[in-house]
């Protein structure tokens, strides 16, 4: 099938044939971040957002006007190699991998509901906090499906534990497709994310932890704090945390740590997610960051878990980074402070 050179890509929900609203737009309360005075002094760069975006995110806002989560019915699409295509309109969820302007309509047609995304595919984070909540609308639609091959590690352990059974498809024509606009953190996205934290946290709690430490090192994006390993010890040692280490935490071992504790620490990644999935709503997630990679990402999603989101800027690079002791301690100072004036 061609696609004309020059032509103006079209948004694929413009070629939906029918479209309804799960939730309906309405006010959400965003709490404000936890930060220093003097945080936005220390930052060189930003992230995901320019700077007027990330001090917009920590101010919160008690009646913010959220847009509804809406669904989607197409006809006629076809995914080729990571992209739909339907009228003349596209949504790439993954890299290509071949390229050119044409393709073969694939033999196989079926219908189905998909909850991936491109952020989903490209980060474990955004799959665990986002995808997987899009599921529970994919299966209540019909017959879930996505193009992620079947992973081992943490992501089969929580395909496990959240009950996810999709059909896995490789290049295909929908006869019939359902796709769905859920990144706005309405009430009706808040409960599934509730409904997704039941289904991991053990329904014995464990015994209280004053906080877990996700330890990051370095995996995944360089984002090296130097002395990641003291700040460990000396959590653990003075305010009695939880250190988790992934290469050797399984989903359940996790779990249990941080649905038994109302902080988590550690550099800001994907990792930390594993925090905001099993954690209470009222915890907090506060995040260590290089100074020349700031960003609010991870808020827009304890948000959503109903968390309270603290941010850290430390001294350095993404390739190499410090947090001083003081400034850890003055931080958590202001979690506690926020916790006793509303407390949960």
């Amino acid at each position: 099938m061609p696609r004309l050179i020059g032509a103006p890509r079209k948004a694929l929900f413009d070629a939906a044939v029918e479209r309804w609203e799960i939730c309906p737009a309405e006010s959400v309360d965003i709490p404000a971040g936890i930060w220093l005075p003097d945080q936005i002094d220390y930052i060189a760069r930003t992230e995901f957002g320019d700077l007027p975006d990330i001090i917009d995110q920590m101010r919160g806002n008690p009646a913010e006007w959220t847009p509804p989560t809406m669904g989607y019915r197409l006809r006629d699409v076809d995914f080729v190699d990571g992209v739909l295509y339907a009228r003349g309109a596209e949504m790439h969820l993954r890299e290509r991998r071949h390229a050119g302007l044409t393709y073969a309509r694939p033999a196989r047609a079926i219908t189905g509901a998909l909850y991936e995304s491109w952020i989903g595919n490209r980060w474990f984070g955004n799959w665990l906090l986002n995808d997987c909540l899009a599921y529970r609308l994919a299966e209540a639609a019909g017959r879930p499906v996505t193009s992620a091959a079947p992973r081992g590690g943490h992501i089969a352990g929580y395909v496990a534990r959240l009950g996810l059974a999709p059909e896995h498809i490789g290049d295909v024509h929908f006869d019939e497709l359902i796709l769905f606009d859920d990144l706005h953190n309405n009430s009706h996205r808040q409960a599934r994310a509730q409904e997704n934290r039941a289904r991991l946290v053990p329904a014995t709690p464990s015994r209280p932890l004053p906080g877990v430490f996700i330890f990051r090192g370095r995996s995944g994006d360089a984002r090296i704090l130097e002395n990641e390993a003291e700040i460990a010890e000396r959590l653990e040692a003075e305010q009695g945390f939880h250190i988790i280490h992934l290469d050797r935490d399984d989903v359940d071992d996790i779990a249990r740590a941080v649905g038994a504790t109302d902080l988590v620490m550690g550099v800001e990644g994907s990792q930390l997610a594993h925090g905001v999935i099993g954690m209470a709503p009222g915890g907090t997630v506060m995040t260590l960051q290089p100074a020349d990679r700031v960003t609010t990402s991870l808020k827009l999603l304890t948000d959503c878990w109903r968390q309270g989101y603290a941010m850290l800027v430390g001294d350095g690079t993404a390739q190499g980074f410090r947090v001083e002791w003081d400034q850890i301690q003055r931080t958590l100072d202001l979690i506690a402070a926020r916790n006793a004036e509303n407390p949960s």
